[in-house]
């Protein structure tokens, strides 16, 4: 048997997890090899792995995350407003299967975007396709859309994903453009999908943020309906790093 054609064929199919595992196996003395059975079981197993790992990859270069961080990293103590149970509990993607937002608040240096990506990172792994925007950064891209056309197109695109993180929201007054962007997207989004937003503003002060009463209202309404709301506190963490 020309077990070279076989692995060539396994790579020509894309089957790359099989592939390898039985170029490993091939390696075994002929003692050690596995019967018909348990080797096509191992390289399955390894396929499975493969595909799982590339597609980890995929959504973690997709999503463009601020930060390389892991909820492992988050610091947690009464200080700072935030307990180890709720970053356990946001770390295992129930929130993104049942739709429900996460709403993250506190001064500038608090670790807003650094919690915020660290749960991205999170649900990257779990397979849930995220995207990251500064706030910035949105509303550069839909000026963009706007004028090439190009908006409903982007819409759909930013819905495919399962988990949305919009960072810095309150920065910047939001055109009326933006406002309904942002509930076009919310509406989309409705029990899909989950959207993280972090603010130096408190959640209560959103409304007038947005000022547009009618707006105003359809967003939070979609927004904050059974959110999770974490409310930083503490001194900078940028402060600490640079003592």
């Amino acid at each position: 048997m020309n077990t070279q054609n076989t692995v060539e064929q396994l790579k020509g199919l894309k089957l790359t997890g099989m592939a390898k595992r039985y170029e490993a196996a091939l390696t075994l003395p002929v003692h050690e090899l596995q019967d018909v059975h348990a080797l096509i079981a191992m390289i399955t197993q390894a396929e499975v792995e493969y595909r799982e790992h590339a597609r980890t990859q995929k959504y973690l270069k997709a999503s463009k995350l601020r930060y390389h961080a892991l909820p492992e990293d988050i610091l947690c103590n009464a200080e700072r407003g935030i307990t180890r149970e709720q970053i356990l509990r946001l770390s295992d993607g129930m929130f993104i299967e049942k739709g429900e937002n996460v709403l993250i608040t506190g001064a500038t240096g608090c670790g807003k975007s650094f919690l915020a990506c660290a749960l991205g990172r999170s649900a990257c792994l779990l397979g849930y396709r995220t995207q990251y925007f500064s706030m910035n950064k949105f509303l550069e891209a839909l000026a963009q859309v706007r004028l090439d056309g190009s908006y409903l197109k982007w819409i759909r695109a930013i819905s495919t994903n399962k988990l949305l993180i919009l960072d810095d929201f309150g920065l910047k007054a939001l055109s009326n453009d933006a406002r309904i962007a942002l509930l076009d997207i919310l509406e989309d989004r409705y029990g899909n999908g989950a959207t993280m937003i972090t603010s130096q503003l408190p959640v209560d002060s959103w409304y007038n943020f947005i000022d547009e009463p009618t707006l105003a209202d359809a967003i939070m309404d979609r927004l904050a309906a059974s959110a999770h709301r974490i409310a930083l506190t503490g001194k900078s963490l940028r402060k600490k790093k640079n003592h």
